[in-house]
């Protein structure tokens, strides 16, 4: 596995921004793959899933994810170890769930990187703020409802003074809002957007791990949603839809497969 060489002649590794997708293995792109079995080493956060974390060995991935409420490593850790690994000549898979410029904090990656004078390469992912929706049944844009769609993060960064995130905006806009990283606000934003005018009986739907073995979705509406987060148990990795869409899975859910359904 060759490497680059650095500003003083020496060898040096690369790294790679990998976008796993949603979970599924078979939703990963050929390269993702390619680059993951060729990796030295992969450093993963903790959302690609399970299935796509059971095809590298254990000696070849680091974990340097980060959960709500739970374990995480501080991301100038990340950084440091993707320096320290390409400075050793490694061949370097920075694995993150989706696509990791959609709120995987890629960008910020992208720029230490280049700071530190090692060579990257970006290999999108099909994010889950699109497959999520779509493997439930739930189109992000349509004729007859949504001709525009908004995606938000739900989970800002907790040292910003306010939140740079406009709600009532939102609320405005009529067509459909995907929220990621939303689960513990949600009541917090769903006041925020019947504050801003939108009506209690819009449609919601959150769909938790998407395409992973065990995914779930739940529907309701602005008035019900929070209510059905807890007595369901929805938890992290999540996805919330609102717009009239969310309505669509309802309609539809008869005949749609989802996740690991065979054929026969």
């Amino acid at each position: 596995m060759s490497g680059v060489d650095t500003a003083d002649g020496e060898p040096g590794g690369v790294v790679y921004l990998v976008g796993s997708g949603p979970g599924d293995p078979d939703l990963m792109t050929v390269k993702a793959r390619r680059l993951v079995d060729e990796a030295d080493v992969v450093l993963h956060d903790k959302l690609p899933g399970p299935e796509i974390l059971d095809l590298i060995p254990e000696e070849r991935r680091e974990d340097v994810g980060k959960r709500a409420g739970g374990e995480w490593t501080p991301q100038e850790y990340t950084n440091r170890r993707m320096v320290e690994l390409a400075r050793e000549g490694k061949r370097i898979v920075r694995l993150k769930g989706g696509d990791p410029f959609v709120f995987g904090r890629g960008g910020e990656e992208m720029e230490h990187l280049a700071e530190h004078e090692v060579a990257f390469e970006v290999v999108p992912g099909l994010s889950s703020a699109v497959a999520g929706p779509g493997v439930a049944g739930i189109p992000l844009t349509h004729r007859d409802f949504a001709s525009s769609v908004s995606f938000v993060t739900g989970h800002e960064d907790p040292t910003k003074e306010e939140s740079a995130v406009d709600w009532e905006a939102l609320a405005a806009t009529g067509g459909t809002l995907v929220v990621l990283m939303g689960v513990g606000k949600l009541p917090e934003y769903v006041a925020a957007l019947r504050g801003g005018g939108m009506a209690p009986e819009t449609p919601v739907a959150m769909v938790e791990r998407a395409t992973w073995p065990d995914q779930r979705v739940v529907t309701g509406t602005l008035d019900t949603i929070v209510d059905l987060r807890d007595r369901e148990g929805i938890e992290p990795p999540a996805i919330t839809v609102i717009g009239e869409v969310a309505a669509t899975r309802e309609r539809v859910k008869a005949f749609l497969r989802e996740g690991g359904d065979e054929d026969g």
